[in-house]
This record gives C-alpha cells, structure tokens and sequence, in this order.
C-alpha cells in the first residue's frame, strides 16, 4: 500500500511541476475561466430594456400622448424617431434602426370618447424572435396597467359606474404574481451558475485531453512503461492534479459570481463542491479517455471541441430541453453537464438539499465511474 502511495505521490508532484512551470498551463488555468464568466455573465442576458421603437401618432391627441408616455417610461422602450406617414413604417424597419414601432390610428381617440373599443397597432420585426416575443409581452403589460388605471378614473370620477361594473377589482382580474426563487427574475441569475459549470467543463476537459497525449509527443510514456506503475496509480496522478486546479477555479469563479455578479447563494457551500468532485470524475475521465485515443495533441484538441459543442447545446444551459424531440431529450441523459447543472442552480437559487439532488449526484457517479473504468482499460493498454 505504502508502495502504490508514493507511485502515486510522484505522479502527483510531476503533474502539478509541470502545471507550474508551464506558462500556457499557467494561462489557462486561471485567465480563461475569468474571462468567460465575465464575457458571458454580461452577454448572456435576456432581460431586454431600451428598445428602440418609432412613433406613428395620426391621432396625435393627449390620450394617445399619454399612453404613449406610458410606453417610453417604462424603461423597456424609448422612442428613437417620429414618423409621419405610412410609408416610413417599413423604411425603418427594413433598415434595421427600431425593433417597434407604435402606430395610433387617426380615429382613436374619438373611439375610445365614445366608448368603443380603440385598437393600438404595436409592430414588431421578427428577425430575432426572442425580442419580438418580448416586445409583444411587454406591450400587452404596459396597455393593460394603462386600462386598469384610467378604469380606477373613471371609478372615482363617477362612482355610479360601481353600479354597472361587477365587484371585485372594479371588474378585472388582477393577478397577484408570486416569483420563487429568483424573486427579480435576473438573467444573471440563471446564467451565472450554468457559467460556472460550463468554464469547469471546459478547462478540464482540455487539459486531462492533453495529458497522455503530452507524454507521447515528448517521449516520456515509453519511460512511464518500464517503470511499476500501474493503469490506475497512472490515472490518478494524472487526473488529482488536475482535480485540484478544477476546485481552485471553482472557488475562483464563484467568489466572483457571488460578490461581482450578486448571484444570490442560498443552498449549502459544501454540498457545492460534494458535488462539483462528482462532476470533475467524469470531466476528468472523459478527458483522458479522449487523451488515450489520440495520437497528437492536435487530435485531441478537436475531438475536445467536437464533444464540447453538443455537451453545450444537450444540456439545458441554452436551450430548454422540454422544448427538444423526445429521442433527443433522452440522448441528453448521457451528458454529464446536464445533470451538474440541475444541482449548482439548484443549489445557488433553490437552497435545495441532498434530498431533492441524489438523483443527479448518483447519475454523475454512475456516469463518472464508467468513464473511469474506460480510461483505465485504455491506459492499461498502452502501459502494457
């Protein structure tokens, strides 16, 4: 045992001298991971705010004033030009220069004098179809605060209307809406923890991809082969150092989420990286069992990269994976970062415990171990 110890100690302290002395080692371990929380802490964000918007007012009346004040205090739209005609509707929106555009007819306030229903025309480009939906939600919030406001008006000015109008709220619904969790409904929020994962991945996978590969290109694995070492002494010197390096850059990434990005932490720190060790075996184990397979470097780096992109897309981070075909959403239960990124935002916004993650935790284990198991093999073979 004490034997097997310092086989393994030694390829610890070569890997980490290593990782040391290498200035590109040095680089990626710490630059990269704080660069893409930075990059995609303040890019991926859905919250969308100033949208540029035209205004087309025919009625040009204080009721069409005043709604359209409603729009530009908001703080989702502001009005970057007034149109006056028809045509220059679609002149700005082929150029690409508004998003909206609101168009009161010539009719509408005498239409809502008399009691009739005005309609309000709200144009929308649909070339990002995220931001039209967003408009279109926006709008329908903003009129319906307008409505709900001038009925309380007319409530007050006249109260025999009370009369007329069904009790209880004047007559609406007004929905009492009650967000669990991320109570402001931050972007940030949801993006930062999955970062975190993602930067993980990332860097560890490139790194354990590269290990076997290294010894190769120097000539130093026909040395490893004659010495007593065996597959899996081998393998855990190569992947504890690294281990290390993937805990050191989630500490880093998460203090800086926490305290630059105020990504609120209400679950328990130390189930965090319980689980974080769970993930990094199968990160770990993948990268070397991409490492076994290739002969350069060069190989290695892309079949990282072909792995990377639909580990990224397969996992939820971007795209939800209820909205994916049936045979795709389960291709996804074979991808380690799906199941890490149930438990970190889980753990960062739900303050959830153990008893709600096993099931993801037990997954990345299982997952983890076979990995393990197949690295080994592949090791064993060329040791052998």
């Amino acid at each position: 045992m004490r034997l097997i110890l310092l086989r393994i100690r030694v390829m610890l302290i070569k890997e980490l001298l290593q990782a040391v002395r290498d200035p590109r080692l040095r680089f990626l371990i710490i630059l990269p991971p704080l660069f893409q929380l930075l990059a995609f802490g303040y890019a991926a964000n859905l919250d969308l705010k100033h949208i540029p918007t035209a205004l087309y007012d025919e009625d040009n009346s204080s009721f069409s004033r005043e709604l359209a004040f409603s729009f530009s205090s908001s703080g989702y739209f502001y009005f970057v030009s007034q149109l006056n005609d028809a045509k220059s509707m679609s002149e700005v929106i082929d150029r690409g220069t508004v998003d909206a555009i609101l168009h009161f007819g010539p009719d509408f306030s005498a239409r809502v004098g008399s009691g009739r229903t005005a309609l309000l025309q709200v144009l929308v480009s649909g070339t990002n179809s995220n931001t039209a939906s967003l408009v279109q939600s926006y709008s329908q919030q903003i009129v319906e605060r307008f409505n709900r406001s001038r009925l309380d008006i007319m409530l007050q000015r006249n109260p025999k209307l009370k009369n007329i109008i069904p009790q209880g709220s004047a007559g609406i619904v007004q929905p009492q809406i009650r967000v669990w969790f991320n109570e402001t409904l931050r972007s940030v929020n949801f993006y930062v923890p999955g970062i975190i994962a993602l930067v993980i991945l990332v860097s560890t996978l490139n790194l354990t991809a590269m290990a076997v590969v290294r010894e190769k290109e120097v000539g130093t694995m026909e040395q490893i082969m004659v010495t007593p070492i065996r597959p899996l002494e081998f393998i855990l010197g190569k992947t504890i150092p690294f281990a290390l390096i993937g805990i050191f850059q989630v500490a880093l990434v998460t203090t800086i989420g926490i305290f630059w990005f105020h990504v609120p932490m209400q679950g328990s720190l130390g189930l965090l990286f319980f689980a974080l060790l769970l993930y990094l075996l199968s990160c770990l184990s993948l990268g070397l069992l991409i490492s076994t397979i290739s002969r350069t470097q060069q190989q290695a780096l892309i079949t990282t990269f072909f792995f990377l992109f639909p580990a990224i897309l397969l996992s939820g981070f971007i795209f939800p994976i209820q909205n994916m075909p049936v045979v795709i959403q389960w291709i996804t239960y074979l991808n380690p970062l799906r199941y890490f990124l149930v438990i970190i935002r889980g753990i960062f916004l739900k303050g959830v415990g153990l008893n709600v993650l096993w099931p993801e935790m037990a997954a990345l284990l299982v997952a983890g171990l076979l990995l393990m198991a197949l690295a080994v093999k592949r090791v064993g073979k060329t040791l052998d």
